[in-house]
């Protein structure tokens, strides 16, 4: 050392200001000690980068599901409720019952079926679901991403709506024909001929999801289960049956057609409640029902995104880990270049508690600092993750996180407090560990091994 330091009093107590001021001396580089002070600014950095993309990457996968979560139940129920081995021609009924149990929201019964959609210039499979204009005023996500026409009068208006990327691929726009064509149509004695209709475009809608703005066309109730022939004729309560030579306004007058529905989809204030409300539901209704939640429909997809996310965070982690090793190799170098130091300071009354703390410090602040920087970089990365990909994809021209393949046209980023938190307390508890260590083998030395230096 260049001087004494006669505040190293054996008087001087626990994180004195002597301690600090020490600590902070062995983080300025000299002339001979540009090596390890170099090790530690690089120790600081990796320990910076390990918590900022942690918190970039954990903000983009809760983004990721959020997004995903958000937009798959904004368009599909919490619950789809189906019948057993019988026709669904109560659905009206059983939709009101439904919507009378506490924690249910709305209901919306449905027709599906899948078929074959023929534009101008192409075709593709599609699902095609039917559903009322009273359906598409509660579902607000497809209610407000109409991009081109309306739902007003959805009822009457006898035609579809697609999605952008679907409209793309068959060549149409708002107004033009597409013909839907399903192979199970009408029965004939040499076996079913296919069911054959063309619909006006009504209606252009933008999810931002690919999977269903390329993959689902919605059709208006009663013209969806005329298309699939969800209905049978029943005579009606009270009615007799018509004679052989009965007229046709006979028949009609004597028979109503009982239309059916798939399914209904049930929506609830509270998804994560699945057990609770599936009780119920259940004991809502007069009949067997099959009752499956999104949980079960969604199971694999949202089951491998979240085994994804625990993996992201393990091997991440190990990056500040790396940087905790570094910062215990900085420090015993640092020990070893401050042998005769730390032997002067123990001769002057030093304790061996205080050349612990010191050099504690010493490792802890660049962990602190590196934990802090991390943080404000991992923040601003996350706030404007979006951003920087549209600029980097534009640079480079290459197309980064496609929407083909991630489902999403847009990179979503979700902060989530307590995970940041977690991040940041992880990183100091892994560099706070780093410096034990090193600062026990400071304490321990031999102060005449260190005079003879």
């Amino acid at each position: 050392m260049n001087q004494p330091l006669p505040t190293a009093a054996r008087g001087t107590g626990p994180f004195s200001r002597f301690e600090f001021l020490l600590a902070g001396r062995y983080l300025r580089a000299r002339r001979k000690e540009r090596f390890v002070s170099a090790i530690a600014m690089l120790t600081l950095i990796g320990v910076a980068l390990g918590v900022a993309t942690l918190i970039v990457v954990m903000s983009v996968m809760n983004g990721f599901r959020g997004e995903l979560l958000g937009k798959i139940l904004g368009i599909n129920g919490h619950f789809v409720v189906q019948t057993i081995n019988q026709p669904f021609d109560d659905y009206a009924e059983i939709t009101k019952r439904l919507e009378t149990v506490a924690g249910v929201t709305y209901a919306i019964p449905y027709v599906e079926g899948q078929a074959l959609a023929s534009g101008s210039s192409d075709s593709t499979g599609v699902v095609v679901r039917g559903i009322d204009e009273s359906s598409v005023k509660k579902l607000s996500l497809l209610r407000d991403k109409a991009i081109l026409g309306g739902w007003d009068q959805w009822d009457q208006g006898q035609g579809v709506a697609i999605g952008s990327r679907l409209a793309e691929k068959l060549g149409v726009s708002l107004g033009d024909p597409i013909t839907i064509i399903n192979p199970n149509g009408t029965p004939t004695p040499f076996g079913k001929t296919a069911a054959i209709r063309s619909y006006p475009v009504n209606v252009i809608y933008d999810l931002g999801m690919p999977e269903y703005d390329s993959f689902y066309v919605y059709m208006p109730m009663q013209p969806a289960q005329a298309y699939f022939r969800l209905y049978d004729d029943h005579l009606k309560p009270g009615a007799t049956m018509p004679g052989v030579m009965a007229s046709d306004d006979e028949i009609a007058a004597a028979y109503e057609r009982l239309y059916q529905a798939t399914g209904i989809e049930v929506f609830v204030t509270d998804p994560d409640n699945i057990g609770g409300m599936r009780t119920k539901l259940q004991a809502a209704l007069d009949r067997p029902f099959a009752i499956a939640d999104w949980q079960q429909r969604n199971a694999t997809f949202f089951s491998a995104l979240q085994v994804e996310r625990v993996v992201m965070f393990v091997i991440l982690s190990l990056i500040i880990l790396v940087a905790a090793f570094n910062i215990i190799s900085s420090l015993v170098m640092l020990v070893k270049d401050k042998g005769p130091d730390i032997a002067v300071l123990r001769t002057m009354g030093a304790t061996r508690g205080a050349i612990l703390r010191v050099f504690a410090m010493t490792g802890f602040a660049i962990g602190l600092s590196g934990t802090f920087v991390g943080l404000i970089v991992g923040l601003v990365f996350a706030i404007n993750v979006e951003a920087i990909r549209s600029f980097v994809s534009n640079v480079l021209n290459i197309p980064i996180f496609p929407p083909e393949l991630f489902l999403l046209s847009a990179l979503p980023s979700r902060i989530d407090p307590a995970e940041v938190t977690f991040v940041v307390a992880l990183s100091l508890g892994l560099t706070f560990l780093a410096t034990l260590y090193p600062a026990w083998r400071a304490a321990r030395l031999d102060p005449v091994q260190g005079l003879q230096k």
